[in-house]
């Protein structure tokens, strides 16, 4: 089975035993470089698929909890290689690995060359929010040739064409941003999102995980009929920021 086709499995699996899949994201190198590793075994134990948030100076798409992460790893020097050398040296494990990345860091390795170092590393497939969908055939071209995703990403206002090309080109899942903005605000959750979702769902060959301001439990039930996953991010960075146990957190909210 190729590596994007494991992030499918996965949350597939999840969503067949009644739950929503969790998409589980932290910061690499947050709070500390020295826990990295055991905090990625840690949510892998609990979520469906780990989503590695590659630190960056100007992480646009991110809330203040997750850019604050993002500084707090960058002075302790993590970098892209850095990730990838970690990675490659922790035992492999069931749950897929996701880096998410802005684009820059990826452009200074190459996308042939990151490509490679990943699929050594672990990692089944990328997110990469700044690039657009028009130039991403470079990139996805590079990581189909191992066997990796390049997750796609839509928004409430992707006109309906496009929205039909990016679901059809998204490998492991489709990530539905469930609004405008930033990450780390709570979702409502309202009916025009839910019949967005379900527009994406109607469209998407593989499965649909919405991100953005999900949580608490209260979301996930509302969002279960709607979606395949969820992505929780904000929310695991401030447990870490705690110093609490994010396996124990994502558990109790899946009611366990």
């Amino acid at each position: 089975m190729k590596s994007h086709e494991r992030i499918s499995a996965a949350i597939t699996a999840a969503k067949a035993r009644g739950e929503p899949a969790l998409v589980a994201y932290l910061t690499a190198g947050f709070p500390s470089r020295d826990s990295f590793q055991q905090h990625v075994q840690a949510i892998a134990e609990a979520a469906d698929v780990v989503e590695i948030g590659v630190p960056f100076t100007d992480p646009m798409a991110d809330g203040v909890t997750i850019q604050r992460a993002s500084h707090a790893a960058l002075a302790q020097g993590v970098s892209l290689r850095w990730i990838l050398e970690q990675l490659t040296a922790m035992p492999r494990g069931k749950t897929p690995l996701l880096l998410m990345s802005y684009l820059n860091p990826l452009l200074a390795l190459g996308p042939e060359a990151l490509a490679a170092s990943a699929a050594r590393a672990g990692v089944a497939g990328f997110i990469v929010p700044d690039l657009p969908f028009d130039e991403s055939a470079e990139l996805r071209a590079a990581l189909a040739a191992q066997g990796l995703a390049l997750v796609q990403m839509v928004t409430p206002v992707t006109r309906p064409q496009r929205l039909e090309q990016i679901c059809a080109s998204s490998q492991g899942f489709v990530y539905a941003v469930t609004m405008t903005g930033t990450t780390g605000k709570n979702v409502a959750v309202p009916p025009e999102v839910t019949r967005y979702l379900d527009d994406v769902r109607a469209l998407s060959p593989v499965p649909v995980c919405a991100g953005f301001g999900i949580r608490g439990r209260e979301q996930l039930d509302l969002l279960r009929d709607h979606v395949d996953g969820v992505v929780i991010g904000s929310a695991i960075v401030e447990v870490l920021e705690r110093g609490e146990d994010p396996a124990r957190w994502l558990r109790a909210l899946r009611g366990k």
